[in-house]
């Protein structure tokens, strides 16, 4: 199953999850079933599912990008919270993992909603600028190859527009970035970025400890 939200108790947790409005069947169904899996715990806890649509929601959103997708639960999650003519655009490498994502999306019926690039993210978004998309984006989620966090922001943060949303799931890393004596290259990696959105005076964010740490920077210039 996916992990819960960093530092509670299983209990707590549950709590937590429960308290919220039930899970669309679809969505449980795909993340029971990808929890399964030998890499299930990249898929993003159900509490930060519950976030996310929440969020689109707030913000209005219409227009979002999701840089890395798995198994589809994220971009699921915002794209049952999108009006209609809503659209996300999910950047990811592995047809089989989306393979699996894109009979989920149709079985909710949003996948007219949701258009997958096949490619690396840092090449999808690239593209995505020279397509004349920098600035219309409502809403964008990172949660893809950890060291390359930095490029996947400032990417991102051109085609957001002012006003809009940045978020990064992993920005804890299991709490390795508070441990003096962790060295790993993703660690590292988070760690310069927490730094760099801290004094960073385009964006206001804040980092929350929801599943393994999740940032919210909203693009003020």
């Amino acid at each position: 199953m996916s992990r819960g939200s960093i530092g509670l108790s299983p209990e707590l947790n549950d709590y937590i999850v429960k308290a919220h409005a039930p899970e669309h069947p679809v969505l449980r169904k795909l993340r029971q079933s990808t929890g399964r899996m030998s890499m299930g715990d990249m898929q993003i806890a159900p509490e930060q599912g519950q976030f996310l649509a929440f969020l689109v929601r707030l913000t209005g959103a219409r227009l979002t990008l999701e840089v890395g997708t798995f198994t589809g639960y994220s971009a699921l999650a915002v794209a049952l919270a999108l009006p209609e003519t809503g659209k996300v655009v999910a950047c990811d490498v592995s047809e089989e993992w989306t393979a699996i994502a894109r009979a989920h999306w149709e079985e909710a019926g949003v996948d007219k909603k949701i258009t997958l690039r096949l490619a690396p993210a840092l090449e999808t978004l690239a593209a995505l600028e020279t397509e004349g998309e920098p600035g219309r984006f409502d809403f964008a989620f990172i949660d893809a190859h950890k060291p390359e966090y930095d490029a996947y922001y400032e990417a991102c943060l051109r085609l957001v527009r002012v006003g809009g949303l940045v978020a990064f799931d992993n920005m804890l890393q299991g709490g390795d970035v508070a441990d003096h004596g962790a060295r790993g290259a993703s660690v590292t990696a988070i760690r310069a970025l927490n730094a760099k959105l801290a004094r960073d005076d385009r964006v206001e964010a804040v980092l929350l400890p929801v599943g393994d740490g999740m940032t919210l920077a909203r693009r003020v210039k």
